[in-house]
């Protein structure tokens, strides 16, 4: 397992017809690590769309292809410090991107996103599949 993916590539893989890039890189993947904060994410995104189908979807997904990464004291501590010196800096970064940010410094996993530009500075690799650099 090489990569984290950001809750907007589980969102884009079950659309009904995803992006053609993001699907041809998932496609090659046998399996990928999700954060428990993209899980939180993806779970109040399908409960407010009240969609069975989506939300079964997505359980098969993690259930077949994912491992989920708990957030640990070291993942808290590392996101908290992204947060802090990027505040030094003047920029302010969430919460939840920085966890997910933690999660794949500490497991030297490379982040899948569309978002890259959220990430960057972070620390970790990037790689935004719904581009042709994505294949």
């Amino acid at each position: 397992m090489n990569y984290l993916i950001d809750t907007n590539v589980i969102s884009e893989l079950l659309r009904p017809m995803p992006n053609s890039g993001a699907l041809a890189w998932a496609a090659v993947q046998p399996m990928v690590g999700i954060s428990a904060v993209t899980v939180e994410e993806a779970i109040y995104g399908l409960t407010r769309k009240a969609n069975r189908r989506l939300l079964e979807g997505f359980e098969a997904f993690v259930a077949e292809q994912c491992h989920v990464f708990p957030v640990t004291e070291v993942i808290a501590r590392c996101a908290g410090t992204l947060r802090g010196q990027f505040s030094l800096r003047g920029v302010v970064r969430g919460q939840p991107d920085m966890l997910i940010a933690a999660t794949a410094q500490v497991h030297q996993l490379t982040l899948a996103t569309r978002n890259t530009k959220d990430f960057e500075g972070c620390g970790i690799g990037l790689l935004n599949p719904f581009s042709d650099m994505g294949l």
